[in-house]
């Protein structure tokens, strides 16, 4: 019983290579030919640059008042409190690092697919 289930799993899993594998036809990066000053890009890029720009504001503005809410009830909180908002700093942390760090990630990446 256990060598059939091993035989069946391995040949499922070469079936499964043989479907995934297809022709791909690409260009190689030099033979892209970019058109320049296509109509509307300019004010598409113009638009998206406006909604990044809100959100992340409000997303700063959020998460600066959460941090300042955390912050006086961490203060005025018992010890099993504060032990609880010690618990909910952690993903706060990290949802603030992501947003503060989006505009430079999306900024980088946007200057990588530019150079290319």
């Amino acid at each position: 019983m256990k060598k059939l289930k091993v035989l069946s799993t391995i040949m499922v899993t070469i079936l499964i290579m043989f479907m995934i594998v297809s022709n791909t036809f690409a260009l190689a990066p030099g033979q892209v030919n970019v058109a320049q000053n296509v109509n509307g890009t300019n004010e598409i890029v113009g638009i998206g640059g406006q909604i990044i720009g809100i959100l992340q504001t409000v997303g700063v503005i959020l998460s600066i008042i959460i941090l300042i809410v955390l912050g006086i009830k961490y203060m005025m909180g018992s010890a099993e409190e504060k032990a609880e908002y010690k618990k909910t700093m952690i993903p706060y942390i990290v949802g603030a690092v992501f947003i503060f760090a989006a505009s430079a990630l999306a900024d980088m990446v946007y200057n990588f697919v530019i150079g290319i």
